[in-house]
């Protein structure tokens, strides 16, 4: 989720924010899967997933049309009339379930999960992150993973309009402010990823762009 513009709803106000972000013009992303999802998560055997601030339903869908039976949550109600519309277009089967939330204060329904993801879950304005991922994690079945796909460093060119910028974590941070229980989970992979790539046309930063990206995938062990 990159930090947008501001939109035209109160300043401070994560929902009004966001939901401004998605009205305006034409899709914010691709459509496609984040590459380090598919790179994460091919292997793994279908199951039930969440899909922490799904946005468009890009990630979702892709698993959806890989057999996961996939929940997809954002606070955002433009974001997610997009991601069913995505759905229904593609014919994702099964297609997955999307919800509006906030992430805050949402209470999952439906777990536990085999796999609880959260792609590039940054946000400007007001969002308890780490408190989201660590109940994310309580959402974790039994073998199940928790995949956390984030930026490293701030997308080039990127503008919080005068918001508090995100805070950025390596994966090794990103695990130790989870806090988990350290005996059970194992990682399944932690590393930071380099990236260049073109913005899309609505991206206000222009020319190339370099990314750090971090992968976090944790695998809760058997009880």
């Amino acid at each position: 989720m990159r930090p947008p513009e501001p939109g035209s709803g109160p300043a401070h106000d994560p929902e009004e924010y966001w939901d401004a972000r998605y009205r305006e013009g034409g899709a914010v992303w691709s459509g496609r899967p984040n590459v380090p999802v598919v790179d994460a998560v091919r292997s793994l055997s279908p199951g039930r997933a969440l899909d922490l601030g799904c946005g468009e339903g890009g990630d979702a869908i892709w698993l959806a049309e890989r057999g996961w039976s996939v929940t997809g949550v954002d606070i955002s109600h433009s974001a997610i009339a997009r991601a069913r519309e995505a759905a229904g277009a593609l014919g994702a089967a099964p297609s997955p379930t999307f919800v509006v939330a906030d992430l805050s204060t949402w209470e999952p329904e439906g777990g536990p999960f085999d796999l609880v993801m959260a792609s590039f879950l940054h946000s400007p304005v007001d969002l308890a992150r780490t408190a989201v991922l660590r109940r994310g994690a309580d959402e974790v079945a039994p073998g199940g993973h928790l995949l956390i796909v984030s930026h490293v460093t701030p997308p080039t060119g990127m503008s919080t309009g005068g918001h508090t910028p995100p805070r950025f974590l390596t994966p090794a941070q990103e695990l130790d402010a989870l806090g988990l229980d350290g005996g059970g989970w194992e990682v399944c992979l932690m590393e930071t990823r380099t990236r260049r790539r073109t913005p899309q046309v609505d991206a206000r930063a222009g020319g190339p762009e370099q990314r750090m990206d971090g992968i976090l995938l944790l695998r809760r062990l058997s009880s």
